[in-house]
């Protein structure tokens, strides 16, 4: 298995919902934020100039609710080589007991920032996701 990204996050009180939980749409925000960093701390510079990813498609499931102060470690990895374009990258956000709040699975697109067009994942940009 591909070695996992992690980070901390706390949730805010502007994160909190009606229900007096983390907001589903502030899930999916943390889900894009961790994967950007994990890109950021891995990819080699010349890839952040040339490359850029979109999301094409988002499975979460929502586990657990998460309150105001609380903290999970969001842990992120590629488990499997690309098709094409696009690659899928596994998360989980996990409380300081283990257990799993929310799980997901995303698949990103990869796109030549100059013309915007997709192309095949360079075997050389995902290399590092999957040692």
């Amino acid at each position: 298995m591909a070695e996992r990204f992690t980070r901390a996050i706390t949730a805010a009180p502007a994160d909190i919902d009606e229900l007096g939980h983390v907001n589903n749409a502030v899930w999916v925000r943390w889900i894009q934020d961790v994967a950007t960093a994990h890109w950021h701390a891995v990819a080699a510079p010349g890839h952040h100039d040339a490359y850029v990813w979109l999301i094409v498609r988002h499975e979460i499931d929502y586990l657990r609710a998460l309150k105001s102060g609380e903290t999970v470690i969001a842990a992120t990895w590629v488990a499997d080589a690309p098709r094409g374009a696009k690659f899928d990258r596994l998360m989980e956000f996990s409380g300081a007991d283990g257990r799993v709040h929310v799980r997901a699975r995303t698949t990103w697109a990869i796109l030549d920032r100059t013309t915007g067009r997709p192309l095949r994942v360079p075997s050389a940009v995902i290399a590092p996701f999957l040692a």
